[in-house]
C-alpha cells in the first residue's frame, strides 16, 4: 500500500483526512508537530507528505525546505495544506519544493485526487495495478501473481509480502519494517514470523529449475532482488 504521512496540528482535520486515505486503500500515519515529522522522516520515509503551513514547532514552509536539502527526501512528493490562499503565498508554498498546494476549506474528493495523480507521476510503482519484475507478475486487482506465465497461489499474507518487496526491488526491509508493512503497526506479531512467512513465499514462487529472488542480508533483513534471472 502506498504510504502517507500526514503533518496537520488540527486533530478533526488529521481524522477526516487519515479516515478518508485509509478508505481508498492507502497506509497513514499522522503527526502534529512539524519537528516531529522531521524526526520520523529521518526514520523512514512515506511515499507522499500532506503538510500543513502552519505548524508548532517547525513550520511547514521550513520543513519543506529542509526536505529538499536533504539528498534522500529532495524527490519525496509533497502536498502542501494551507488557510494562506493568496497567490504569493502560493507561490512562495511552490517555490519551497511543494509539488502541489490545497487551500483550506477544500474538496475532500478533489484532494484524493490531487493525491493519486502525484503518486502516479512520481511513484508508479505504489499505485500501479500491475507488478513486473523478472518473470514474475503480480495484479493488484485480480490477487493473483504468475511466474513464467504459470499462476502461483499465495496466502493473503505471502500475498502482501511479495507486493510489499516488490514495490521497492533493491531495498532491504528489516523485520521491524517488514511488520509495520505487511501486517501494520498496530498488530503485535512476533518478528520471527516473518521468517516463516518469508520461507512459504519463497517455497510457493521458486517450483521448478528458477532462482530465488528474495534475498536474505545477514543481520539487516530481506530484499526483493530484480536482477535475478531464469535458471537454465
Amino acid at each position: 500500500m502506498p504510504k502517507v504521512l500526514i503533518v496537520e496540528d488540527e486533530e478533526p482535520l488529521s481524522l477526516l483526512l487519515r479516515y478518508n486515505l485509509e478508505a481508498e486503500g492507502y497506509s497513514v500515519e499522522a503527526c502534529a508537530r512539524g519537528d516531529e515529522a522531521e524526526i520520523r522522516l529521518r526514520e523512514s520515509q512515506p511515499d507522499l507528505l500532506l503538510l500543513d503551513w502552519m505548524l508548532p514547532g517547525l513550520s511547514g514552509i521550513e520543513l519543506c525546505r529542509r526536505l529538499r536539502a536533504r539528498a534522500e527526501t529532495e524527490r519525496l512528493p509533497v502536498i502542501m495544506l494551507t488557510a494562506r490562499g493568496e497567490e504569493a503565498e502560493r507561490i512562495r508554498g511552490l517555490a519551497t519544493g511543494a509539488d502541489d498546494y490545497v487551500v483550506k476549506p477544500f474538496s475532500i474528493p478533489e484532494l484524493m485526487a490531487r493525491v493519486r495523480a502525484i503518486l502516479r507521476r512520481a511513484r508508479p510503482e505504489v499505485v500501479s495495478t500491475m507488478l513486473r519484475s523478472g518473470d514474475i507478475e503480480l495484479d493488484r486487482e485480480t490477487h493473483r501473481v504468475r511466474r513464467n506465465g504459470k499462476e502461483i497461489h499465495l496466502g493473503p499474507t505471502e500475498f502482501r509480502l511479495l507486493e510489499f518487496l516488490m514495490t521497492s526491488p533493491g531495498r532491504v526491509f528489516s523485520r521491524e519494517q517488514l511488520l509495520d508493512g505487511v501486517w501494520g503497526h498496530d498488530v503485535y506479531v512476533d518478528e520471527r514470523t516473518v521468517d516463516v512467512h518469508v520461507g512459504r513465499l519463497r517455497k510457493a514462487i521458486n517450483r521448478g529449475k528458477v532462482k530465488d529472488p528474495i534475498r536474505t542480508v545477514r543481520g539487516a533483513g530481506y530484499a526483493f532482488n530484480d536482477q535475478f534471472a531464469v535458471a537454465g
